[in-house]
């Protein structure tokens, strides 16, 4: 009967290469596990290492500070070193209202936030709601119950014609600028459904003003004067029209006033 002989000069290297990767891999499982372990005890002590007990906000005028709070969700005694203002101002920024954020930690437990809010520039009547738009034309809120007076009023649905809103916004914009709507009861800004931005036209107390496309500020500036005319001669007036090149036309009186 034969027997195999074992080439033990053979085997041996074999055996050593397998013994050297055992280790190889031993180690690299310890510094996983030192890293790992790292990180989670890391995560551990900073949710509880100078836990959040104040917070401040400045800038903010229209959300109260608990309801900023709510909308940044930090846990009750966050330890300050764990939080990320990036995270916290992507939370913020979900609301309308807010604009920008800005986050200072100061140690031990003090969190300073620095608010942009955007503001209430306009109401708009759409499709029987009412909601506060900035000046970018963002809604920002519905309102509920009567609308706010001294804000005015943008009627129309800015989905549909957008091109109209944003027009509606620039004459928005110059009517402020002028002081024009202080001096007013009710401003309305209309878009007519279906229309183009040479169709948008106001509703000042009531009178119909025609204003087109374009030149608001000049347009603004003869509707003031006409109104003192108007005023002297006691005219009833049906509508204005300012979308003539240098003349404003009132009906139903057939006369011109230049």
């Amino acid at each position: 009967m034969r027997t195999k002989k074992i080439n033990k000069q053979a085997s041996a290297p074999k055996t050593g290469k397998g013994r050297w990767l055992l280790k190889l891999g031993m180690v690299v499982l310890l510094l996983a596990g030192i890293y790992f372990g790292g990180i989670y005890m890391f995560n551990i002590i900073s949710r509880s290492m100078f836990p959040v007990k104040e917070i401040i906000f400045s800038g903010n005028k229209h959300l109260t500070d608990n309801e900023l709070k709510a909308i940044m969700g930090l846990k009750e005694n966050e330890g300050m070193i764990g939080i990320s203002g990036r995270a916290l101002s992507a939370r913020l920024l979900k609301s309308a209202w807010i604009r920008s954020a800005d986050f200072r930690k100061d140690f031990p437990h003090r969190l300073l936030v620095r608010l942009e809010e955007a503001m209430p520039y306009a109401l708009l009547e759409m499709n029987g709601r009412t909601f506060f738009v900035d000046d970018r034309g963002n809604m920002l809120e519905e309102i509920k119950g009567d609308s706010i007076p001294f804000l005015p009023v943008i009627s129309g649905d800015p989905l549909k014609n957008n091109d109209a809103f944003s027009e509606a916004l620039n004459l928005v914009k110059v009517m402020k600028g002028k002081g024009f709507i202080n001096a007013k009861g009710r401003v309305e800004v209309i878009i007519p459904k279906g229309a183009g931005t040479e169709d948008i036209s106001m509703q000042i107390d009531g009178t119909l003003v025609k204003v087109g496309y374009g030149e608001y500020e000049e347009k603004l500036g003869r509707l003031i004067e006409l109104e003192d005319e108007i005023r002297k001669r006691g005219i009833p007036v049906d509508y204005i029209d300012l979308r003539f090149a240098n003349r404003v036309v009132v009906k139903p009186i057939s006369e011109v006033i230049r």
